[in-house]
């Protein structure tokens, strides 16, 4: 960030906090439900950053299948109390730091998935707010060749994709098969495994429409679930992530010595599958910016997925229609 943005956000802060009240605009639900429970206040408390956290100016936000699926109470006995602004993925700049924070600074630009455990006690404020609090650890800078918009759709799903392919044991020379490569998670499995890990074969799953897309993202062999079955392939694959809940189908392709991945939250699963939950990291993204510094990885944001911040509802009823390719995003944020 340069020396007057920064200076400009910063000026932005300070007015902020000689306020009598301190006070917010941001997206809260005080009940469960569709899309309609959602409304944009403007007077919700500004929060204060902990010891080991930074307060950011949010600048965009991306939205994730957990999000709704948490406001429609799927996750009641685990979740906050109400009400909740929700939002996992941010990106911003870091405008107060709390006295344990040891590598952010004020001006930084961050990206990150602020709740580390997805359904254990996730957090109040979300990102879905002017500003936010996240813990020092979550976060990184923010790759420099990337705007907010796509680095704030980056965090909850590459570390997914990282998390389960580690979990996996997945390493060069070896073979996958993504089940819903055009997804968000999945898009970043396919760039992963063929940039990050160096499989020797990426196979994944669309529709028709997005073939072309399977690719441009790094798919040695689009399969068109429209069409095929993946469980008449010929070959089995080391690896098979199932970033859309079919792991029943799965096993059936999967080499004896390989894994079942899956990210869908579902009954028991036996071996070779197994699902998992994310436990959010900064240090996943730092590994991993040099690879989105590079352009070796990319975000892909679907192409009607940028909405602005007073268009939250519109953001969340489309990604409800399970059409989006890659992600949604929240930006700007002013």
């Amino acid at each position: 960030m340069n020396e007057s943005s920064f200076t400009s956000v910063h000026q932005q802060f300070l007015c902020i906090e000689k306020k009598k009240k301190e006070k917010m605009k941001a997206w809260r639900y005080s009940e469960y439900g569709g899309v309609e429970v959602l409304k944009l206040e403007s007077d919700v408390p500004l929060p204060e950053p902990a010891d080991d956290q930074v307060l950011i100016k949010v600048f965009a936000a991306a939205l994730n299948p957990i999000d709704y699926k948490r406001r429609l109470g799927f996750f009641k006995s685990t979740d906050s109390p109400l009400p909740i602004v929700p939002g996992y993925d941010v990106a911003g700049v870091v405008v107060k730091v709390g006295g344990e924070v040891k590598q952010l600074k004020v001006g930084d630009e961050v990206y990150g998935d602020i709740i580390e455990k997805a359904f254990d006690g996730p957090k109040q404020i979300g990102t879905l707010a002017e500003y936010t609090v996240a813990d020092e650890k979550l976060l990184a800078l923010k790759p420099k060749n990337l705007d907010f918009g796509q680095a704030a759709s980056i965090p909850m799903a590459i570390e997914t994709a990282y998390e389960g392919l580690e979990r996996a044991r997945f390493s060069d020379g070896k073979s996958i098969l993504v089940l819903g490569g055009a997804g968000g998670v999945g898009s970043f499995v396919i760039q992963l495994a063929k940039h990050v890990f160096g499989a020797s074969k990426v196979a994944a799953t669309s529709s028709t429409a997005k073939l072309e897309l399977l690719e441009k993202l790094g798919a040695d062999l689009p399969i068109d679930y429209t069409k095929e079955n993946f469980e008449d392939l010929p070959e089995k694959f080391d690896v098979v992530y199932d970033a859309v809940g079919q792991n029943d189908r799965a096993v059936k392709v999967v080499k004896e010595s390989g894994s079942v991945v899956s990210v869908i939250p579902g009954p028991p699963v036996d071996r070779p599958a197994f699902h998992f939950v994310l436990t959010s990291s900064g240090e996943y993204l730092k590994k991993l910016n040099p690879y989105l510094e590079s352009g070796k990885v990319k975000p892909l944001i679907d192409p009607k997925g940028q909405f602005p911040f007073d268009k939250v509802k519109e953001a969340f009823s489309y990604l409800e229609t399970n059409r989006a390719s890659g992600k949604v995003v929240v930006y700007p944020i002013p």
